[in-house]
This record gives C-alpha cells, sequence and structure tokens, in this order.
C-alpha cells in the first residue's frame, strides 16, 4: 500500500472488538498512519480529550453506547467538531447509514472490511478535512472573524478568532457544548436565509456597554450558514433605547438619528445602509412604539434619552 502522505495522521479506531482493532492497526500502520484505538465509547470521548485524531473509524453497534451516540457527543466537542467520521458497520440498510449521516459522519464502509478500500476512502476525507482546514486558517489569518452554524444554533466550525472572541466575552461559551447563545438560536430559527441576509445584525449584551453582533454572511452549503461575529461597544443612548423600548441595536441607531432629525437618507449614509433599509426599519420601530409616524418616534426617543 502507498502510504497517505509523509507527516504521519492519525487514526482513532473505535471498535469494542480488540481483534478488529488489531486487524485495522496492522492495516493503517502500514499505510504510514498512527493509530489510537477505544473499545468503548467513552474511551473515545476522554480520548478526544488528550489528543486531536485527524480522523476516526467508529463502529456503529457497540455495548453501552453505541457508534451513533458516540459520534454526537464527539460533534459537540470544539475538539472533534471539525474531524471526519467514517462508520464500519454490518449494517447496511437505509435506516442505518442515514442514522450515521445524520449523527455527523462522512461515510461508511462495511464489515467485512476491505483494506483497500478503507485506505481509499480514508485519503479521500483527509484531502478534504486539510483543505476544509487551510480555508479556516486563511479566513483567520485574514483577520475574519466567522462561523458556520446550522439553523438549530449549533456552530459546524468557527476560525480560532471568532472562537477566542466568544469565549471572552461569553463566559459560560465553553459550558455550552458549542452553541450559540439564545437570542442568536432564535434569530436563527425564526428566519429563512433571505430574511437573515436582509435582516439587521442580531446583538448579544455582555458587559457593561459591550455587546456581540452576529452578521448573517451567506450561505456556504446544505444548511450551513455562514455568519461574521464582531465586538461592539454601544453608546449609551443606543443601549437606553434597547433596554427602554425593547429594540434591536440597529433599530435604536436609526432611532436616534431620526430623533436628531435625519432624512432617511442623510441616516443612510452615516449607517452605511440604503434609504430604503432605513425605512424599513422604522416601520419595524413604529408598532414597538405604539405610533404611526417618525415625529411621534422621535419624541418617545427623546423622553427616553432624558432630553
Amino acid at each position: 500500500m502507498i502510504p497517505i502522505r509523509s507527516a504521519r495522521d492519525t487514526v482513532l479506531v473505535v471498535d469494542d472488538s480488540s481483534e478488529t482493532v488489531a486487524m485495522l492497526a496492522d492495516v493503517l500502520e502500514d499505510a504510514g498512519l498512527t493509530v489510537l484505538a477505544a473499545l468503548e465509547g467513552d474511551q473515545a470521548l476522554a480520548a478526544i480529550g488528550k489528543v486531536t485524531p485527524d480522523i476516526i473509524l467508529m463502529d456503529a453497534v457497540m455495548p453501552g453506547m453505541d457508534g451513533f451516540e458516540t459520534t454526537r457527543r464527539l460533534k459537540r466537542l470544539i475538539a472533534a467538531a471539525h474531524v471526519p467520521v467514517i462508520f464500519m458497520t454490518g449494517l447496511t440498510d437505509t435506516a442505518h447509514i442515514v442514522m450515521g449521516f445524520e449523527a455527523g459522519g462522512v461515510d461508511y464502509v462495511a464489515k467485512p472490511i476491505i483494506p483497500d478500500e478503507l485506505i481509499a476512502r480514508i485519503r479521500t476525507h483527509l484531502a478534504n478535512a486539510r483543505l476544509a482546514h487551510r480555508a479556516y486558517e486563511a479566513l483567520d489569518a485574514s483577520g475574519r472573524y466567522h462561523l458556520a452554524t446550522d439553523h438549530s444554533g449549533r456552530i459546524l466550525w468557527c476560525t480560532p478568532r471568532a472562537n477566542a472572541l466568544m469565549c471572552a466575552m461569553l463566559p459560560d461559551f465553553r459550558t455550552r457544548n458549542f452553541i450559540l447563545p439564545d437570542m442568536v438560536r432564535s434569530w436563527l430559527q425564526q428566519c429563512n436565509n433571505a430574511d437573515l441576509a436582509n435582516n439587521a445584525p442580531i446583538s448579544v449584551p455582555c458587559y457593561g456597554l459591550a455587546q456581540l453582533l452576529f452578521s448573517y454572511d451567506g450561505e456556504i452549503g446544505h444548511h450551513e450558514i455562514l455568519l461574521r461575529v464582531s465586538n461592539y461597544v454601544a453608546c449609551k443612548e443606543e443601549r437606553v433605547l434597547q433596554d427602554k423600548l425593547s429594540l434591536t441595536l440597529r433599530e435604536a441607531e436609526v432611532l436616534i438619528w431620526t430623533a436628531r432629525g435625519k432624512s432617511n437618507r442623510d441616516i443612510g449614509e452615516i449607517l452605511k445602509m440604503s434609504p430604503r433599509t432605513v425605512n424599513k426599519h422604522l416601520e419595524q420601530i413604529y408598532p414597538k412604539l405604539g405610533v404611526e409616524n417618525r415625529t411621534a418616534a422621535a419624541a418617545i426617543a427623546m423622553r427616553a434619552m432624558g432630553t
């Protein structure tokens, strides 16, 4: 067999059969790979806490925690979210294959294992994973704070800068199993992608006047949404209007400039948006304030700010 690459990749083999593990270890090591082994799901989870493998071979049927549940739990760990999982199974009916993909697997091989087929599949998924990793590194090196999520708010991947920012600004982020804050999850679940593209960023209060802004940047795969996260320090007036009038950050900004007598065109130039978008925000603000025009809205804003 031809080694996959000169720098040895690491494969975590998870199988309750020590004989199967030994056979796979021989095959994989002959292919130039480093092998780690776990005989049950809990051992696999513990191993990820110490070493992040490049790829995982997962037995689907194991006593106790099966391979499907083990994979679901692995995918909730930051260290393993990006690691491709190939299921090994004698269960070849469609329902079990679908279960494997839904749990987070990228592929499956049927038992008994055919070594050449297994190595070919590993080679393909390692190459794809390396390309994806280089893309994340390029985004991070360019100073980008990006993450990908599904509509439920589960983070699929994020650049190191985005991860560091969320960990610094959201103290409980690490304990949420790679799940976005509740405000952002509700925003994602209530909107389709067209709504997300047209709506203002969602802001999450952190401490003092500091907030995290989550902005929609597009769809990059099936049910994979690209978001940009940034640190924003709101001025006191914006926070006052947000809190007292139950407005979003962008609505508060629009209302402040409306109260200062600016036209939609002027506000658009100040906030870098079109006059039509400014008008759309005003249309959302009026019902929240119980008014029908900008004059009445401006009066409420002035009272709220104590001016």
